[in-house]
């Protein structure tokens, strides 16, 4: 990976850190504030939000300014709420502080996948994209996982403590290795939400929206699912979470290659689709240790697959308005993140098993492939229609 992509990966990183860390710890940040597991989950819902808030209004004061600068500032605004979350001292004032540390998350993601584009060659672009969506993958790997161990045995605030020191170092990455790309030529911020008075923008959000909640109603509660259904020990919960980071990585590669290959929507709908019966088979599998593991795997190798296709289906969707339509996707991603948590926790509120959470995800992501189906409609009466005006 070139220098210039890595300074984006290594922002995903940390952002991939601290957004999928919660699932780990959440066991160990419910017993530290003496709240419940399925309370404790809204502290994912908390950053999910932040995210959604956070996509158009960063984008509407950062637009005009070059990239790398508002790449910068911010990494900056994220590096101090991940700091002020390792000193929070109860519910409330996690909740807030998970809520400023989303905020960035979408327009840096958003406006990243822009600048990835237009630094890769022609036909590469989901490529690139998928490079920089490589670090929030990895972090499941690396990162999640040790922030995992950390929050176990020593202190949840030192996971955080920790992603602080990777906001700082993509800073500096980003000073270094980003080239400076002049800021993109804007309508203004009013005329670029004239994009969505368009249908197909609006299907790609809820597609995102729904069908990624079929991913979080799942991994929000994974570490309780496999403590207490596959009976692995909470000290196991680090290596599965290792398994299931190398499944977004790989998946993650696939789905850019298949994006380039293919149309991403093709991609996305036969992924989401492939994702709802994986979800089904993880609610009989589950009860037993390696099927467990090896769907933990699948499941997060298909989840990351469509990051990239959807990125690219909006930002091919959204000419003119490229960089706030792919930050509304980042946002729909976290929408998806905070309604699959909420979703996966209710029939946990009912004292029904873990894997009801899967049931809920599999539903959701159905739902998501439905939505991909109507797209590809879509695209295709739009190609008829195109082909009758050129030979008129």
């Amino acid at each position: 990976m070139n220098k210039r992509l890595l300074s984006l990966a290594i922002g995903g990183f940390g952002i991939g850190m601290t957004e999928f860390v919660m699932m780990g710890i959440l066991p160990d940040i419910a017993s530290s504030l003496d709240i419940s597991i399925p309370k404790a989950g809204h502290f994912i819902s908390s950053y999910a939000l932040g995210v959604v808030v956070g996509a158009p209004l960063m984008i509407a004061i950062a637009g005009k300014y070059p990239p790398k600068k508002v790449l910068m500032a911010l990494m900056l605004f994220f590096t101090i709420g991940n700091g002020l979350s390792a000193f929070a001292g109860d519910y409330y004032t996690l909740m807030a502080t998970r809520f400023l540390s989303g905020l960035p998350h979408g327009a840096f993601f958003g406006v990243g996948a822009v600048v990835a584009g237009r630094l890769a060659g022609k036909g590469r672009e989901a490529r690139a994209v998928s490079m920089m969506f490589a670090g929030l993958t990895i972090a499941n790997i690396i990162g999640v996982p040790l922030g995992t161990y950390i929050g176990h045995h020593i202190n949840w605030r030192y996971t955080f403590v920790i992603v602080t020191g990777i906001g700082v170092t993509t800073v500096t990455a980003l000073h270094f290795w980003l080239p400076f790309l002049s800021a993109a030529g804007s309508s203004g911020f009013l005329n670029e939400l004239k994009l969505f008075k368009r249908l197909k923008p609006w299907l790609i959000v809820w597609l995102t929206t729904i069908g990624t909640g079929g991913f979080f109603a799942w991994y929000s509660y994974i570490a309780p699912l496999l403590t207490e259904v596959s009976g692995f020990n909470s000290n196991s919960i680090t290596y599965l979470l290792v398994i299931a980071g190398v499944g977004m990585t790989l998946g993650n590669i696939a789905g850019g290659r298949l994006a380039d290959r293919f149309s991403p929507a093709y991609a996305t709908s036969g992924l989401l689709l492939i994702m709802s019966l994986a979800l089904m088979t993880l609610t009989f599998v589950a009860p037993y240790k390696v099927p467990a593991a090896l769907m933990t795997f699948t499941i997060g190798a298909l989840a990351f697959s469509i990051a990239s296709p959807i990125q690219m289906m909006m930002i091919r969707a959204a000419k003119g308005s490229e960089m706030l339509a792919s930050s509304i996707t980042q946002g729909a991603f976290n929408m998806g993140n905070a309604i699959g948590a909420y979703l996966g926790g209710l029939p946990l509120e009912q004292g029904y098993s873990y894997t009801s959470s899967d049931w809920v995800g599999s539903g959701l992501a159905a739902c998501g492939f439905i939505i991909a189906l109507v797209i590809l409609v879509l695209d295709r009466k739009n190609a008829r229609r195109h082909n009758v005006e050129a030979t008129v």
